[in-house]
């Protein structure tokens, strides 16, 4: 069983890097292999950190990170998560992943309606008070879900910042692994986290956001958009039905 665990996560790490929605494939894993549904939340994230700790060594290493902004917009994503994490008893959970499910199939639609958006650098105009709100909400979207949050950061970096797909996956990685370094403490201290099925899914993770971080800088961010295409239909209509 723990080889498919590696397996998974090979194919989760991919798809983390590469678009979002790994998570949908290593809860199911952890909790076959025994976990309950917390402990399999939190033991997930030794694994979404190592891998994304993996690509943005490959992304950095390819001057595809923009450092500098990455860690600006990790700070209200990380406020976010604290937030989201507090509040998520409180949220009407299958309300939410149906509005989310509808927003991955706008963003789907608009992947194909306005290519260029997604596949050129472009100069924008930055409302910098409107970016700390944009990431503060998906960061309390992440605290409490996690599942499918790259989806919601791919379009708030493209669009508010103005980086075609490549460097847009760079900058994810680093906010997703900000935030999820915090939220592995809180689920150490309380005690939800199996450290032996966590390392042996984050060797598969990080074997999977290797190959992905160095395919989407070869293969440039037009192949990467028809990914994340099918990756974010899949998961908007998972989400929605």
């Amino acid at each position: 069983m723990l080889f498919f665990a590696f397996l998974g996560g090979i194919l989760a790490g991919f798809l983390n890097v590469m678009a979002g929605g790994g998570s949908m494939i290593t809860l199911p894993i952890l909790t076959a292999l025994g976990l309950s549904i917390d402990v399999a939340n939190g033991t997930n994230r030794i694994a979404i950190i190592l891998q994304n700790l993996v690509a943005i060594e490959r992304f950095k290493a390819k001057k595809m990170l923009k450092m500098n902004e990455a860690f600006l917009v990790s700070i209200p994503a990380i406020g976010g998560a604290l937030l989201g994490s507090s509040i998520a008893v409180q949220i009407n959970k299958d309300l939410l992943q149906k509005i989310v499910g509808v927003i991955f199939l706008i963003m789907a639609i608009s992947l194909i309606w306005k290519p260029r958006i997604w596949v050129e650098d472009r100069e924008t105009k930055r409302n910098w008070m409107l970016i700390y709100i944009a990431f503060f909400l998906i960061g309390v979207y992440g605290g409490f879900i996690q599942a499918g949050v790259g989806f919601l950061l791919m379009p708030a970096i493209t669009l508010l910042l103005g980086y075609e797909l490549v460097k847009t996956n760079a900058i994810k990685v680093f906010i997703v692994a900000s935030y999820n370094l915090i939220a592995l403490v809180i689920f150490i201290l309380n005690g939800k986290v199996n450290f032996l099925y966590g390392f042996v899914l984050a060797l598969g993770n990080m074997t999977g956001a290797w190959l992905a971080a160095n395919l989407s800088i070869k293969k440039g961010s037009e192949w990467v958009r028809w990914i994340v295409f099918i990756a974010i239909v899949i998961a908007g209509i998972k989400y929605i039905f």
